[in-house]
């Protein structure tokens, strides 16, 4: 096995593979091997990362088995998939952390649950509403102006791509 430094990616329909070409030896070793991943994951490498290289027994025929990662940040016992742009900044993450909180992308703000968020939204649109009727619907003089119920709504807040327990 070698450590090589990639040049480009390009994914190739004919074969259904992703082929990485790289330097091996030096600047006139120029090569190019089918890109293997774990079942699921489907990433390309942004050009400069080092790579794993390694020959196989069928001739011809050799694979980049992984890349050293330089955005290491995840503790013992977690798991981070992150994204990066062709200069290979950071753009975005999924982090599970050892505590079992889920980060997506960042940690300034929450996701909420949509069910009980609606649960309470509702009860506070019927306080309302029996609010108003109690005050514009009783016998107080004067009389009051005409309530108006509350239609409101949260329905088109929900997302069926995101789910938590």
């Amino acid at each position: 096995m070698n450590l090589v430094r990639i040049i480009s990616s390009e994914f190739k329909a004919t074969v259904n593979e992703l082929i990485v070409k790289f330097r091996r030896y030096g600047k006139s070793d120029i090569r190019t091997a089918t890109q293997a991943a774990p079942f699921g994951i489907d990433s390309r490498p942004p050009k400069g990362m080092v790579a794993v290289f390694s020959p196989t027994d069928e001739k011809g025929r050799s694979v980049v088995v992984g890349y050293v990662n330089k955005n290491l940040v995840a503790d013992v016992g977690e798991v981070r998939l992150f994204s990066v742009n062709a200069s290979g900044v950071l753009q975005t993450y999924v982090w599970l952390k050892k505590d079992g909180v889920l980060l997506l992308g960042g940690s300034a703000k929450h996701l909420a649950r949509f069910e009980e968020l609606k649960t309470g939204f509702d009860q506070l649109k019927t306080d309302f509403n029996a609010f108003l009727t109690h005050v514009h619907g009783g016998s107080g003089t004067p009389p009051a102006p005409p309530a108006t119920p509350s239609t409101a709504s949260i329905d088109a807040s929900k997302t069926d791509n995101v789910k938590t327990a």
